[in-house]
Formats: C-alpha cells, structure tokens, sequence
C-alpha cells in the first residue's frame, strides 16, 4: 500500500463520523436516547482515533487534497455540539425557555470556537472550554439534575469557552497524559455501559462518569495553577 493510500484511508476512517453522526441523528429523532449516544459514543471514539493516525501517516503531505483539519471540525460540531444540544431540547429535561435558552446557547457560541484559530495551546491543549456537549448532555441524561443546576451548567460551560482557561486534550497534551488517556478511556466505557442500559438509575457507570468528567473539566485548569517551567516560558511569550 502507498503513502498517499494510507493517508487516503485515514480521511476516509475521519469521515465514518458523518455516518455515525446521521445514525445517532435518526435515533434521537425517534427519541431513542440510548442508541444516539450509543452512535455518539462510536463516534467519540473515531474523533480520538483518527488524529494520531492523521499524524503517523503525514496526511498533510501524503493526501493534501483533502483537508483533514476542516473534515473533523464539520463531524465534531455534529456530533459533540448539534446532536447533542437537540437531544437535551427534545427529550424533555429542560422543557419551555430553559430549552430554547439551552440550545441557543450551546449552538451559537460553539459556532463561533470552533472558528477561532486560538482555540489551541502551544502544549496542543484547548484555550477555554471546547464545546464538547456530547460529554455534558450524556452526563445530564445520566445523573437528570433540576433544570436550573442543568441551564447554570451550559451557561458556565459557555462562558468559559471565552476565556483562557486551559483543558486537555486527551491524546495530545502531553504533561499528565499517562492519566488523562485512561481517563479518556474509562469516561468512554462508563458512557457506553450507560447509553446500553438505558441510563439505568444508580448504575455504578453515573458515577465513574461523574469521576472521570471532573477530572477531564478540571485537569488542564490545575496545571495552569501548577505550572512547569515550560508553562511559565509559553505564558512569557504570549504577552
């Protein structure tokens, strides 16, 4: 096989994502909740894949005539963003404005980052919160909190998109990642085993979510307040 086949194939695997992302589409029209997020959950796991394939394989030399940055950023707003904000609308945990607030919210300002070209760090984590919805609604379908604790959540989650609030990302951000990739890993398998069961009430799974989501939200804000040497020389060379 080729160079230019291998690269060829991994923008294809990256596209797989739209198919999933129609499936778990279909699913959530008919308000089959579990099996979206079951689709969600595959698709996830396509997201995490494709990059480090994407950068073994030099897609950007190998099969530039796709652009594999653009192909992902369309996928992930469906699947981490629209998807997940319709199923929190349609599924009746935040009925009448705290709906219409929610999904106004959620898909007007993850618009606007996924277009910032500042939404990466110089240690390839994300600068403010990256409009990864598709974690937040499963967690809300699992845990159903009050509405309000759920709009103040998307509303904070929001705000932070727009500030310089550091958060990891799973395979490329290097400091902490023998500890972020399993937990990457294990918040995958507690939200598939939950999505299968239906959200099954005090399933073991809620709180692995639960666990595994705090520690992804908050591990990139504690390395801002412990920072390395490096950390400090990229903060220097920022201002």
């Amino acid at each position: 096989m080729t160079d230019h086949m291998r690269a060829l194939g991994v923008h294809l695997f990256t596209a797989t994502g739209a198919v999933f992302a129609m499936l778990a589409m279909l699913a959530a029209v008919e308000g089959e909740w579990d099996l979206m997020f079951l689709w969600l959950v595959v698709a996830f796991a396509v997201d995490g894949v494709d990059g480090p394939l994407a950068r073994k394989y030099h897609v950007k030399h190998y099969a530039p005539e796709f652009d594999g940055v653009l192909l992902d950023l369309i996928i992930d707003y469906l699947t981490y963003v629209f998807i997940p904000a319709f199923a929190l609308f349609s599924s009746g945990l935040m009925d009448g404005w705290t709906g219409w607030c929610a999904i106004i919210i959620i898909t007007f300002t993850s618009a606007l980052y996924f277009a910032d070209t500042r939404m990466k760090t110089k240690d390839n984590s994300f600068s403010g919160f990256p409009g990864c919805w598709n974690m937040v609604v499963l967690v809300i379908f699992a845990l159903e909190p009050n509405f309000w604790v759920s709009l103040g959540l998307v509303s904070v989650l929001a705000a932070a998109m727009f500030t310089r609030l550091k958060f990891v990302h799973p395979v490329r951000t290097e400091r902490w990642r023998w500890i972020t990739l399993p937990m990457a890993l294990a918040w995958t398998l507690f939200a598939g085993w939950a999505a299968w069961f239906d959200f099954y009430d005090n399933s073991w799974a809620h709180w692995g979510l639960v666990a595994t989501s705090v520690y992804l939200l908050l591990a990139g804000i504690a390395q801002q307040l412990f920072p390395t040497a490096d950390d400090g020389a990229e903060a220097a060379s920022d201002q």
